[in-house]
Order: C-alpha cells, then structure tokens, then sequence
C-alpha cells in the first residue's frame, strides 16, 4: 500500500512539474479594439489571456497618410485621426511573467466603415468592384473610372489614400 502511494504521489509530482513547464504563449491570446469619437482611441484587450502577468507594458503607433504618432498603456487616444483617413495601427505589448518576457507585436491596416460606424480591417474589405465592366462586341474593356474603397466614385485620384481603377488597387503617395 505505501508502494502504491508513493506512486501516485510521485506520479502527480510530475504531471505537476510538466504543467508548469509547459510554455504559454500570451500572444495568441491578446487584441485590441477601437472606439470613434472625435479622434481615434484603441485599447488592449487581455480578456482571453488565462495567466495573470506580473506585469504588462503598451506601446501603440497609429499612422495616417500625413505622420504617425505614438502612444502607451492599455488604452491610448490619437485626436489626429478623423474617419476619412486610412491608417495603420500596431502596437508591441511587453509581458513579464515569473521572470520570462514575451513580446507581442501587430501591425495592421484599416479605414472606417461609415455604414457600420467602425473601423474595420483593409484586408477583409474587396479590392474589386462587381460591375464595372463593361463588354462591347465580346471585348472587356474598363471604364477607367477611379472609386474609394467604399465604391463611391472619386473625380480625382486622392494622395496617400487607397483607390480602385479598372480592378485594380493603388495607393499615390
């Protein structure tokens, strides 16, 4: 019987042991989210990390066509950044846990969507328009027009914003 027990205990010993060597990536883990008002406010979101960090440092970048600005903490606001601008977001999250840094970083780019209210990822959005092409006596040609993402046709070609002519995407800085 002390033969059996001490197996056992020696057995949950190194399950033990295995869990906590087992490594966590917080990364994985980690989001962020936006919020317009005036301006541009981002925010952390560590809801899905199931550890708890000793500590966690925020850096943010926010860029639009014009310059980018910085930010820090778990939340920051970028009162530059209006609806109409394309803007790049990223941020690099430094978490300190039991001694081990993990660094987690993004970047990625989006515009806002004026018929949800939110900014949205550039990357889901089309690079095409259904459409717009026109067939005359079988052969496709294009109506050379210049559209913004949201398919609203531009009179002019916009500097350093993304646009759509003959199906294809452009960005003029």
């Amino acid at each position: 019987m002390k033969k059996l027990l001490l197996a056992v205990l020696v057995l949950i010993g190194l399950q033990t042991q295995a869990q906590q060597t087992t490594p966590y990536f917080c990364c994985d883990s980690i989001s962020y989210w936006t919020d317009q008002s005036q301006g541009l406010t981002v925010g952390l979101d560590t809801s899905g990390i199931i550890h708890n960090p000793d500590s966690m440092t925020v850096s943010w970048q926010v860029c639009n066509s014009d310059m980018c600005y910085i930010g820090d903490g778990i939340s920051a606001f970028f009162g530059q950044i209006v609806t109409t601008d394309t803007i790049k977001v990223g941020y690099d999250v430094y978490i300190y846990e039991n001694g081990v840094l993990e660094i987690c970083s993004i970047e990625e780019w989006l515009m806002f969507d004026q018929n949800s209210y939110t900014w949205v990822l550039l990357n889901m959005i089309p690079t095409s328009l259904p459409g717009f092409v026109i067939e005359e006596d079988g052969v496709r040609w294009w109506n050379n027009k210049i559209y913004d993402l949201q398919g609203r046709e531009l009179t002019e070609i916009p500097v350093g914003k993304m646009y759509i002519r003959n199906q294809k995407l452009y960005i003029t800085r």
